[in-house]
């Protein structure tokens, strides 16, 4: 990761959903609920890559997936932090062996921090995203 700047203001993630059983989906969802309330720590998710610090991605690559996740990735700010939420995204899960799979997300850009599960339960998601943001205000 690129540590041109440092970060001193809340953090704002950008959520890629590449399909799959939209399982992870819920649970960053369920996070941003006043029952878990992911934006105490700052926490934010915005609708465009361009404003982000941050870009979860859950579920399966596949080939048409896979290009749009690149691009995303080239035309965001940097230093971008990824963030590869579940058992697809992180090593390819049940769809790994799948025809149209490109695989995890490792393959196509550079991945920060890892947060397994199926799905990932929102106390991981909150404590992965927290780490990754001391990572990015270092």
């Amino acid at each position: 990761m690129n540590k041109g700047k440092i970060l001193s203001r809340s953090i704002w993630v950008f959520h890629f959903c590449s399909g799959s059983c939209n399982n992870c989906d819920i649970e960053i969802l369920d996070a941003l609920t006043p029952r878990f309330d992911l934006e105490r720590f700052g926490i934010k998710l915005v609708g465009s890559i361009k404003h982000a610090d941050c870009m979860l991605v859950t579920g399966m690559i596949n080939k048409k997936g896979a290009t749009r996740l690149k691009f995303l990735y080239d035309i965001a700010p940097k230093p971008l932090a990824v963030v590869a939420i579940g058992a697809c995204a992180c090593s390819g899960g049940i769809f790994e062996p799948s025809y149209y799979t490109y695989g995890p997300v490792d393959k196509i850009i550079p991945v920060d921090a890892y947060i397994p599960g199926c799905p990932a339960r929102p106390e991981a998601l909150i404590d992965g995203i927290v780490k990754v943001v001391k990572k990015l205000s270092t």
